[in-house]
């Protein structure tokens, strides 16, 4: 089933799952820094993060070096780290080996992010952008290249700092 995000504080509507079927929403209004942004949500990471993430979105990438999806969005994570630079908080969960895996897991944890690892490590090539204050996730999509279904969330998320 798809469902729209549409960043209203912008008047801006834009259907992400238009552009991509992996994209999932739900509609919440969601905040980031208590100002609100009127977007949908697609679930919640289980509360605020911890406080190194605060003040910028977060990337959230689930990453493993036999993935072909992963290697397929690469590109694409490489030019929102370039064009985002320090105004994101890029977060890579490596889950190529039982050993990094483990490691991802006790990073998870130390930022507030342990319930969403849990519940996405098998999903590889998936990249969530989260709002550190709440803990809600944005945007969650898997195998897409698009970059424009990124910044659109990430420009609007910035924006409402």
């Amino acid at each position: 089933m798809r469902k729209s995000v549409i960043l209203s504080s912008f008047w801006v509507g834009l259907s992400l799952a238009s552009l991509n079927p992996a994209v999932e929403a739900a509609p919440h209004p969601v905040t980031l820094n208590r100002i609100e942004l009127h977007a949908s949500a697609v679930g919640n990471v289980g509360g605020r993060l911890a406080p190194q993430l605060q003040g910028k979105p977060v990337v959230v990438d689930i990453y493993a070096s036999w993935c072909p999806a992963c290697r397929n969005i690469a590109p694409t994570l490489s030019q929102l780290k370039e064009q985002y630079g320090e105004q994101v908080h890029f977060i890579v969960f490596d889950v190529s080996d039982q050993t990094k895996a483990k490691a991802s897991e006790a990073k998870a944890k130390e930022l507030g992010l342990g319930s969403f690892f849990a519940a996405h490590k098998s999903q590889t090539g998936m990249v969530a952008i989260i709002d550190p204050a709440t803990g809600d996730i944005l945007a969650k999509h898997r195998n897409n290249t698009s970059l424009s279904a990124y910044t659109s969330v990430l420009n609007a998320a910035i924006s409402a700092q």
